[in-house]
């Protein structure tokens, strides 16, 4: 009995199953070498409905004797599925030769690539630019100089009669929203805010589930001239204040409630405890269930009777939306976005995720956090449509949502696919209509990507790892280069990147810095230093002056990357951003803690970062730690997020600091077991 007969009889397969798996295996081995090999077995032998065990079995046979670094390639694309690629054509246009010399081009030729990516996405100016930029420093850029333009007239550059948006309610049914629709509602919000008095450049927030009607309100704001302010629903009210304040937004949109799994969420309730200067309630059902306070419209009370609308013409650099991401202070950073970084978007959803006029994508997520603005722009800007679900992604009735809208790209957090895998909820779900995958968000664990892919009948998983001051990723794949769960294969597209030690020297792994002048990235702050955040006393690469991301990366010998996390103390939990100090101030409050220090820590198979705090008791404190966790639990749910579950609580005597007196949660990170034989 050969090894991988053994294997497949360990999971579960019958002796004549195993030994007929086994010898088409075999044959194919003959004949082909390790990548080519699995290609063939994943594609023509292995399908969807067989056991994990047996893709991991069959995956582990193909590839025994394999003697080159790992990763092990589990999806490797077809000369075919290369030529159906947006790059490939881009490619072939150029005279290049792959998808790494394109990068290459895009980096060093920045004024031409972008111009021709802009073109290619048909973006639309009411007034030509003069320059693509005209100030050469990375700092600085002034886009599309001379130019005027609203992005939004370029999401609606479509026929009247195409999909916009499939979506879907908890135990509902699909609905369908042409672009003809999505236009006029958008066009009756712009009114509805000129209505009320609003100008170019105030700033409206936006806290609600990812519906159509969030999307309307999104690109009506745009298309009025104003900035939307991206509020995360689950946020607590201390937190939505702080937004409110320093976006000055006019107005906020918000529902009534938040539907989950059959329960009323109160949401406008909690909007009142952050005083918002005015609300329009949007019904999460058929009809507002809460009494509105004085001077609060309901939705319908809102909106214009007028369906059309001239949008408003902007500089290039005008804000569009104002969104946050946690640095190491208590206050988020103030991000703005501007008309052009939707182009970055739309850029890597064009080069990286393949993206095609008439293709369906998904992508839980909302309007709060970067990839729900992400998510219209990637799809509208290359003439697809997106498909909505507003309950939570986690069950049965989602899978059978991405089936039934024929969602061909499928975006996804790596905690959300686990719990897929590990609850059974997809089993029997056909999701081989899927093209690709693409994860962002969190760390993933590579055996949890592989299940995904073998799930889809062998579609590739798009790491993609960015951020809200980017516009988009930094670091990504593609579908013209072979796909290995949990790794990354290129920079992203017109941008660069170098990976230094700490004593400013390139290296295979340490933090990464930016260059080049890309679209996408932050350009100011609206309430902090942006050279002092990004550019203060980074090294350089010869003469380039590097900006700083602040994430740990290696750059493994066969070309592949992964990530390691963050080199400085901000986290990343549930794919939100938030500071270590931002939780340690929360949790200092209580009476018997001295101090804490909170990290986040994964095994070392990879996954999702869990929270864990290290706490310093008062003197002649003592307490129960598992009353103490949850304690700090409830506080981080009220005062910060309830997303942020806490792992673990450690005493500890005192806490580990360098001569500054700098608390030094590296040490602490080192300290934690690795639980990875626990999982």
């Amino acid at each position: 009995m050969n090894s991988l007969v053994q294997q497949l009889s360990l999971a579960g397969v019958d002796d004549d199953t195993a030994n007929h798996l086994s010898r088409e295996i075999d044959n194919v081995l003959a004949r082909e070498n390790f990548e080519a090999a699995w290609s063939r077995v994943s594609r023509e032998i292995l399908n969807p409905d067989m056991s994990f065990d047996i893709h991991q079995a069959a995956f582990n046979y193909v590839y025994k004797g394999w003697e080159e670094e790992p990763p092990k390639p589990v999806w490797i694309p077809t000369e075919a599925e290369i030529a159906r690629t947006n790059a490939y054509q881009f490619i072939s246009g150029l005279g290049l030769s792959d998808f790494p010399s394109l990068h290459a081009w895009s980096s060093s030729n920045s004024k031409e690539f972008w111009e021709k990516t802009t073109e290619v996405l048909g973006i639309q100016f009411s007034q030509s630019y003069v320059d693509l930029y005209t100030s050469k420093d990375v700092e600085n850029p002034d886009w599309f100089s001379g130019g005027m333009l609203n992005i939004a007239d370029s999401c609606f550059n479509r026929d009247k009669n195409d999909l916009a948006i499939t979506c879907q309610s908890e135990h509902g049914s699909i609905e369908r929203w042409t672009f003809e629709e999505l236009q006029s509602l958008s066009n009756r919000v712009a009114q509805g805010l000129r209505d009320r008095n609003l100008e170019v450049g105030d700033a409206v927030a936006v806290d609600m589930v990812m519906t159509a009607e969030a999307v309307a309100i999104y690109l009506g704001a745009v298309l009025a001239g104003c900035a939307v302010v991206s509020i995360p629903d689950s946020l607590a009210p201390d937190e939505i204040e702080k937004r409110l304040k320093i976006s000055k937004a006019k107005v906020m949109f918000t529902q009534d409630v938040l539907l989950r799994a059959g329960k009323e969420l109160p949401l406008y309730e909690k909007i009142l405890k952050a005083n918002p200067a005015s609300v329009v309630v949007l019904p999460a059902g058929n009809e507002i269930v809460v009494s509105l306070e004085d001077g609060h419209q309901p939705w319908e009370d809102f909106l214009s009777d007028k369906e059309d609308f001239q949008s408003v013409q902007c500089d290039p650099m005008d804000h569009i939306n104002i969104l946050f991401s946690s640095g190491t202070t208590g206050d988020p950073k103030a991000i703005p976005w501007n008309h052009t970084t939707p182009i970055k978007c739309a850029s890597d959803g064009y080069f990286h995720h393949d993206i095609h006029h008439g293709d369906v994508v998904a992508w839980p997520t909302n309007l709060g956090w970067m990839m729900g603005p992400w998510l219209i722009f990637a799809a509208f800007l290359n003439k697809a449509s997106i498909a909505l679900y507003y309950g939570a992604p986690l069950g049965r009735e989602f899978g059978e949502f991405v089936r039934d809208a024929d969602v061909n790209m499928l975006g996804v957090v790596p905690s959300m696919v686990k719990h897929w895998r590990n609850s059974g909820a997809l089993k029997g779900i056909d999701w081989t209509g899927i093209n690709n995958f693409s994860s962002t968000g969190e760390s993933s664990n590579a055996d949890d990507m592989f299940w995904l892919m073998a799930k889809a009948g062998y579609k590739p998983v798009i790491e993609y790892c960015g951020g809200t001051e980017i516009g988009g990723g930094y670091l990504s794949g593609s579908m013209l280069q072979a796909a290995a769960p949990s790794f990354f294969t290129s920079p992203a597209m017109g941008l660069d990147l170098h990976i230094m030690d700490e004593e400013g020297r390139e290296t295979d792994q340490g933090e990464v810095f930016i260059s080049g002048l890309s679209l996408g990235l932050s350009v100011e702050l609206l309430n902090q230093n942006h050279h002092k955040v990004y550019f203060e006393d980074t090294p350089k690469a010869g003469n380039q002056k590097l900006r700083r991301h602040g994430d740990e990366i290696e750059i493994t010998k066969s070309g592949f990357y992964r990530t390691h996390g963050r080199v400085d103390d901000t986290m990343n939990l549930g794919g939100i951003k938030v500071s270590s100090i931002e939780i340690e101030r929360t949790l200092n409050a209580l009476d018997e803690v001295a101090e804490t220090a909170a990290i986040a820590v994964s095994d070392r198979s990879g996954g999702p970062s869990r929270l864990v705090v290290y706490m310093v008791l008062n003197s002649e404190a003592s307490v129960n730690l598992e009353e103490a966790k949850k304690t700090m639990q409830k506080l981080i749910s009220e005062k910060l997020n309830p997303l942020f579950k806490i792992h673990d609580v450690v005493i500890i005597e005192s806490l580990p600091r360098t001569a500054s007196n700098k608390v030094m949660r590296r040490v602490l990170r080192k300290m934690f077991p690795d639980t990875s034989s626990a999982q």
